[in-house]
């Protein structure tokens, strides 16, 4: 059984503490600048909210300092770039899931508005990191298309690691069942192969901002 959570809202239509991310949601999606974040226990929550955003959104959690590597950067983890603040100018993906595996859908909506700017699917049967993948690099070739440098956040390590190499490694077998979702994976691993890109993609830090703004609220 999931574990509760709370959700502080401090700037969105209707700032407050909510108890399920349905209501956070309401208040913060096509709100620009919204921000939120999540708690394990409303006593902390309802801290945090009097507290105000500056000492809480965007830091990491219990407060502590941001470590930075000699370069002056922030700390990566290896093949993992990050962001110690919102680049609300920028694509944010996320995926649907009804079984993993299971049916698979997933969107590119933009950071600021919570504008849906690509959907695709249900797809008939894959796995929730292999719709993670394909929504990135959807979100690569739409930008290119553009003639965008935006960003791409997605809240998938692994989705990222496999971008990085250019393929996935999955354990999802290649059957009649799977063969619409291997049929895309083949598409997109080609378009990597064959195509450059300058954007950033990065790893979308939900527990200091929230829930990244593609997501489909199946929590």
């Amino acid at each position: 059984m999931a574990k509760q959570k709370y959700y502080v809202v401090w700037e969105g239509k209707k700032p407050g503490v909510y108890s399920t991310w349905a209501e956070c949601k309401a208040q913060t999606d096509q709100y620009a600048g919204a921000k939120y974040k999540s708690y394990e226990s409303r006593e902390a929550a309802e801290a945090a909210y009097r507290a105000g955003w500056k000492g809480n959104w965007g830091s990491s959690a219990g407060g502590a300092s941001k470590s930075k590597s000699k370069s002056g950067s922030s700390g990566r983890s290896a093949g993992m770039e990050t962001s110690e603040e919102v680049d609300y100018d920028s694509i944010s993906v996320d995926v649907g899931t009804r079984g993993n595996p299971g049916p698979v859908e997933y969107k590119g909506v933009d950071t600021r508005t919570g504008e849906v700017l690509f959907s695709v699917g249900p797809i008939s049967k894959g796995t929730n990191n292999l719709g993670e993948f394909l929504a990135i690099v959807h979100a690569l070739a739409y930008l290119k298309k553009e003639g965008s440098n935006k960003t791409v956040y997605t809240d998938s390590v692994n989705a990222m690691k496999w971008l990085k190499q250019k393929k996935v490694a999955t354990t999802l077998p290649r059957d009649n069942s799977t063969e619409e979702i291997w049929l895309m994976i083949d598409r997109a691993e080609q378009w990597l192969r064959t195509n450059t890109y300058t954007n950033k993609v990065l790893k979308w830090q939900t527990k200091q901002w929230g829930e990244i703004k593609a997501d489909y609220g199946r929590k």
